[in-house]
């Protein structure tokens, strides 16, 4: 698998390994105080233990063998309706998935600079009718929609929290990120379904500069912005109801520095290179709490989880409960890792004890589910679901070797042909304790 070139300027961190940090460990945490909980920084340390193994590399996706579901648009970025407990929901027989999605003429990697959110109803989970658009045209926040997700309430009412990406109307396109809701009623027929009576939309949360980068904080040298992805979580031990989402730490890279919690353990530290532009990535996964059960009024919280000096995107976080513990994921790509370290494009995970207590990689690294290294871009955006049924969408394959860069590189008719825009083949995911393993492929698009 071909990695992206390493940058130069690297310097020798060195630290100071004195009796009471000889058993520092590797899994590094800081105290809020005044939340009375703590943060999880993934390590350098972690991902350097990473192995891919049969236990966590997917197995190759022929496409021959997969069916479209929509015959003229792209869809990627895949989200089922969910009840409040996180399952998929099934609404008088039937299940609902929602997509990003645009015409299939657009260029692949230009389809984000005009997604919008689709949606398809299916009786048995596996054949899938398309609903058409979600929202009517010029309705919904932004200049785009990027992905979000899908609750329905005990009422039958459903709740669509979603990325506004952009500002309606904008001449130059731009790439500030805002959390929206809105809802309505699931209305079904023996033809069916379809959304009425649409509330109005509502931005409803903002980075704010503290605990979450702003678009105003971001500077040359860094490459990735994120405040998006919204999954809504019911915590069953508590009753009370959050978002999570994708962002970055808080603050200016000029005011950002290394810190012996982003690396790891002492000993590891002593003999870790690491090179200046690590700086430049910072994510975090962030959360957010529901004010009086109100779907429109949420506050922000310190995050769950930051990689700074480790990786810039943690894309569509999620999390589930089995047993006792709480089990956070979370995708990537692998040219965003930092310079030093090499990871697969994959699927990562977390677990910890309390929704918002420090958590620990799955695995020893976080790897939970990689591509294979022959076909190291072909899905992509996995989503975990309570049972262990893992779905995402079929991106690039069969690419000759070519780095993501260098397929961007490509003609038109290159990108296309080997562009999937649909959905993958799902993986069954075991969980025990902090080990995970793939037991085997799945149906394409199956959510359940």
């Amino acid at each position: 698998m071909k990695r992206k070139k390493e940058k130069t300027g690297k310097i020798l961190i060195a630290t100071f390994i004195g009796l009471s940090s000889l058993f520092t460990p590797m899994i590094s945490t800081s105290v809020f105080a005044d939340e009375n909980r703590e943060l999880f920084n993934w390590t350098r340390e972690s991902v350097s233990h990473l192995v891919m193994n049969d236990t966590n590399t997917a197995p190759e996706i022929d496409t021959q063998d997969l069916v479209e579901i929509s015959s003229d648009s792209y869809i990627w970025d895949t989200w089922p309706l969910q009840d409040k407990n996180g399952h998929p929901a099934v609404v008088n027989g039937y299940k609902i998935i929602f997509a990003l999605s645009v015409p299939n003429d657009v260029l692949p990697g230009k389809r984000h600079d005009t997604a919008e959110i689709v949606y398809f109803y299916s009786k048995d989970g596996k054949s899938w009718e398309p609903g058409g658009q979600v929202f009517e045209d010029g309705v919904a926040l932004g200049s785009r929609q990027w992905a979000g997700s899908s609750i329905v309430d005990k009422d039958g009412r459903l709740h669509m929290f979603y990325t506004a990406t952009g500002r309606k109307g904008e001449e130059q396109l731009s790439y500030e990120q805002r959390i929206a809701v809105a809802s309505a009623e699931i209305s079904t027929t023996k033809g069916g379904v379809t959304f009425q009576d649409w509330s109005e939309h509502e931005v409803i949360l903002e980075p704010e500069g503290e605990f979450y980068q702003t678009i105003e904080q971001t500077g040359q040298g860094e490459e990735s912005y994120a405040f998006r992805d919204p999954y809504f979580f019911e915590d069953p031990k508590t009753g009370e109801e959050y978002l999570l989402f994708e962002a970055n730490s808080a603050g200016r890279l000029e005011d950002r520095f290394l810190k012996d919690e982003y690396i790891g353990s002492a000993g590891f530290g002593s003999n870790h290179e690491i090179s200046e532009d690590s700086k430049a990535f910072n994510g975090s996964i962030g959360i957010a709490k529901a004010v009086d059960g109100d779907f429109n009024n949420f506050e922000l919280l310190p995050p769950l989880l930051e990689a700074n000096y480790v990786n810039e995107e943690l894309e569509r976080p999620s999390v589930i409960v089995k047993g006792n513990d709480y089990y956070l994921f979370a995708k990537t790509h692998s040219e965003k890792f930092a310079p030093g370290l090499n990871a697969p494009e994959g699927l990562y995970g977390f677990v910890s004890s309390s929704l918002r207590g420090a958590y620990q990689p799955l695995n020893e690294s976080g790897l939970v589910i990689a591509n294979p290294i022959n076909q190291p871009y072909q899905a992509y955006s996995w989503i975990v679901m309570p049972n262990g049924t893992v779905a995402s969408f079929v991106n690039y394959t069969n690419v000759d070797g070519l780095d993501i860069h260098e397929i961007g590189e490509q003609s038109p008719e290159y990108q296309i042909e080997h562009f999937g825009g649909m959905l993958a083949p799902s993986i069954k995911l075991a969980i025990t304790r902090d080990q995970t393993k793939i037991v085997h492929e799945k149906k394409q698009g199956v959510f359940k």
